[in-house]
């Protein structure tokens, strides 16, 4: 109970010094030592203030993107065996029936979702444990705390299981042991990963490192390299040329993390087949419908249903597979063409679990255009908001906002750029200095 005590304190009083320092322009984690650091010319020099506004974005945004998602989730998963969904959607069933973006007013409340609460889950043990690198035993200690185990907990397929497997005593990443875990090779680890990218800017290196225990948490093989290829994605798009449109950015970053996918693997050749196509100029419409014959139906390149578990194959044909929302999404990242409204719009529509790559590229691109970029293309202002308690529970503030939680991922990447990247932190420019990894990054 003593240590709760503490713990709930020093939380609180880093809450309120980030709060402080981030009107004064500069944010400062007054537990954490910084050291003098030399530059040497030869780093990368990100702005912190601009990051926290670059994270704060990233929140909104993937909020905003999740609940817009959620309202076509599952909604379409193709005619195969039993199952019968229907066409899939089109861009001409944007605005019908409630399909359109999902907004909290400045007034209101944003609700965490699984698309968001586990990442919060891993930012908040980060943080308090102090460390770059979570191991098996933090995971399961904060994922058994802050996850309800016997009510409606919103988890599915492989996170559940996961669960399951902490509870009767298995450590990640004994939790994702296809021995284990029959769900091995479904989307979870995709929606719970992607933030570690944003610890380690311009490094994914260090970033699919720091991310590898969490991502096994849940994944093994492609769906663990899907992970990793997001990761990838995050890390390097806080280094964006600044010459070039966002859209010709996210071509740049996705081909750079393409090398997080085996050359043999299904994802690898799901990738290559979709990115051919749009290059041909196909519309999204009849890449996916072609993505959906070669692999759902005809199950090419690798993709076929024997790493999906009999009980996914008879519910949806595997509708929250790694696999095909991986292709999914990486149909709306290129049609979407980096903006942040259309790419929504195409994820929502796509059909599969609709609402993950949403997230997965709204949280992406509103990092990249910042909370004010946001605000600003949907031409609103939104509530800072944020109910983790809907979804979790045990955390010190059941109704957080975006402003902390940013401010707690610049506190997490302090500690990355000074104790994992030998770079420094510089408080009076309120810069981070980066080693880069090659004189090309």
């Amino acid at each position: 109970m003593k240590k709760l005590i503490l713990t709930l304190i020093l939380i609180s009083l880093i809450s309120c010094s980030s709060e402080k320092n981030s009107k004064q322009g500069v944010i400062k984690n007054d537990n954490f030592e910084y050291k003098n650091y030399t530059p040497t010319g030869k780093e990368l020099i990100v702005s912190r203030n601009d990051y926290f506004d670059k994270l704060k974005g990233f929140w909104l945004a993937q909020c905003i993107a999740n609940w817009t998602g959620l309202v076509t989730e599952m909604d379409k998963v193709g005619n195969v065996g039993k199952v019968k969904s229907g066409p899939f959607y089109t861009r001409n069933d944007w605005g019908k029936e409630d399909r359109d973006f999902v907004f909290e007013g400045s007034d209101g409340r944003w609700g965490a979702d699984d698309d968001t609460d586990i990442e919060y889950i891993y930012q908040h043990l980060l943080f308090i444990n102090k460390t770059s690198k979570l191991t098996g035993e933090e995971i399961r200690d904060g994922w058994l705390k802050h996850i309800k185990n016997k009510e409606e907990n919103f988890l599915w397929v492989s996170n559940q299981r996961a669960l399951d497997l902490m509870i009767s005593g298995v450590v990640p990443p004994g939790t994702s042991d296809p021995k284990n875990n029959p769900d091995f090779d479904m989307i979870d680890a995709q929606l719970t990963t992607e933030i570690f990218g944003f610890y380690s800017p311009g490094r994914p290196d260090f970033a699919t490192e720091m991310a590898d225990l969490p991502i096994r948490t849940t994944a093994r093989f492609n769906a663990e390299w899907i992970s990793k290829f997001y990761v990838s994605m995050y890390s390097l798009a806080a280094n964006p040329d600044p010459n070039l449109s966002i859209n010709e950015n996210l071509l740049i970053i996705a081909e750079k993390s393409r090398n997080q996918l085996p050359v043999d693997s299904y994802a690898s050749k799901m990738y290559d087949f979709i990115k051919k196509q749009y290059n041909e100029g196909k519309p999204w419409e009849i890449i996916r419908d072609n993505v959906y014959q070669r692999y759902q139906v005809d199950q090419k390149d690798g993709y076929d249903n024997s790493t999906i578990s009999k009980e996914e194959v008879e519910k949806c044909n595997g509708c929250a597979a790694a696999g095909i929302n991986f292709a999914a999404s990486i149909i709306s990242l290129f049609a979407g063409e980096g903006d942040l409204k259309e790419t929504i719009k195409i994820a929502s529509l796509m059909g599969w679990d609709s609402d993950n790559p949403t997230a997965t590229w709204g949280g992406l691109i509103g990092f990249m255009i910042g909370h004010d970029g946001v605000e600003k293309a949907f031409n609103k202002v939104f509530s800072e908001e944020y109910n983790i308690h809907r979804t979790r529970q045990n955390f010190p503030n059941g109704i957080d906002n975006f402003t902390n939680m940013a401010s707690v991922g610049v506190f997490i990447t302090d500690r990355v750029v000074q104790e994992e990247l030998g770079g420094g932190v510089d408080l009076e420019n309120n810069i981070w200095y980066i080693p880069k990894l090659t004189k090309n990054d």
